[in-house]
């Protein structure tokens, strides 16, 4: 567990369709040894019951975090071996945890998937749970914030709550998997969006191929 040595990512995943893309950024910020700081709304939990199957539960979180991490995002469960040691949990309402005070440390905040409802909160400065409250923190204290949108189409009224976010200092990333790197299986494509969230806050990984300006390398490459 995070013991306070090291200053950890907050992560918080919102209610949109979307958990793998954060259980591939969580697998890459602990696999570059990178402390986290979990928020799991609970719209999300209803997503990831549905996605995959696993109900996340304030009381067991660790169990049900690692059956989470461990699945890929074609189903499969036991795809992947992670540590959770330097995992800490904080439940959505709790509005008095550490994260929801600007004076607790942190490197900054990724919120994956963001749903729409995340997105408008944020934009407006809202603080309904800790996830918002925390991105919010994370804003007013001029941390990284990134955020991975997950919706389509989008509406004016989230185009400019999305413009809202980028003037106030955040990321805006809509979660959209690219072709060039050679994905060939659906977690390629998660990965391509983990890794360029992973890219905005700045934390090495090799989720993906990345771009040489060389045209058909990724397919010469198989």
């Amino acid at each position: 567990m995070n013991d306070g040595k090291r200053t950890p990512w907050i992560v918080g995943v919102s209610g949109a369709s979307g958990t793998p893309y954060a259980a591939a950024v969580l697998r890459g910020l602990l696999a570059a040894g990178e402390s986290v700081d979990l928020v799991v709304s609970r719209a999300s939990r209803l997503t990831l019951l549905d996605e995959t199957g696993i109900s996340f539960r304030d009381a067991h979180w660790r169990e049900d975090l690692a059956a989470w991490l461990a699945r890929g995002a074609d189903g499969k469960p036991d795809a992947f071996d992670v540590d959770l040691d330097d995992v800490r949990y904080w439940p959505a309402g709790d509005l008095g945890a550490g994260p929801s005070s600007g004076s607790y440390p942190a490197k900054g905040m990724l919120v994956v998937p963001a749903s729409t409802a995340a997105v408008a909160g944020v934009a407006l400065g809202l603080s309904k749970d800790l996830l918002q409250r925390v991105a919010s923190v994370t804003l007013k204290e001029r941390r990284p914030l990134v955020v991975a949108v997950r919706e389509t189409p989008l509406n004016g009224q989230t185009l400019r709550h999305m413009v809202a976010l980028d003037e106030a200092g955040a990321v805006v990333l809509p979660a959209s998997p690219a072709f060039y790197a050679g994905a060939t299986h659906i977690q390629d494509l998660v990965d391509f969006v983990a890794g360029r969230v992973l890219d905005a806050a700045k934390v090495p990984h090799r989720l993906y191929r990345r771009w040489e300006g060389e045209l058909g390398a990724a397919l010469r490459s198989d």
